[in-house]
């Protein structure tokens, strides 16, 4: 018998998910074409108009990676998925502010490697309660690792 939608889960997942993409938005999007900007990134950083195109992907799969794990848990198992996707999505969030408003590359690198290990363990407690919602979750950490590549070089070259 095939699992229903939940739809309200469903839109809540996006509703959440987007609320923080939205936010980050502001903190980093008019921010990629300032001077400062320009003047550190890397030569191997993607042209402005990917990030946009990437993360709004990257978001959508972590909506509907979200709800999987959610619909798919027990009730003991909500209270965690809560709690890291909460962690993970607050991370993401400050990383754009360390970054992009602070113009602290070295305190958003570090930041970076707590955002990066909270993907990983998503990953994990996601894998343990639903394959299909980690695996959604893997193209995110690949970017995650591509950006945190990049804040490495405009910190440490």
């Amino acid at each position: 018998m095939k699992k229903r939608i939940n739809w309200k889960i469903l839109a809540l997942s996006f509703l959440v998910v987007l609320l923080v993409a939205a936010a980050g938005s502001l903190f980093a999007s008019s921010k990629r074409n300032t001077e400062w900007y320009q003047s550190i990134k890397p030569e191997i950083t993607p042209p402005n108009y990917i990030f946009p195109l990437v993360w709004n992907i990257l978001f959508t799969l972590i909506a509907i990676s979200l709800y999987i794990a959610w619909t798919s848990s027990s009730p003991k198992q909500k209270n965690k998925l809560i709690l890291f996707f909460g962690i993970n999505l607050a991370l993401n969030l400050v990383w754009s502010i360390i970054f992009f408003t602070l113009k602290n590359p070295a305190l958003a690198f570090a930041e970076l490697i707590l955002f990066w290990l909270s993907i990983i363990y998503i990953l994990i407690i996601t894998y343990k309660i639903n394959k299909i919602s980690a695996y959604l979750l893997v193209p995110y950490l690949l970017w995650v690792t591509f950006a945190g590549y990049l804040n490495y070089l405009i910190v440490f070259q």
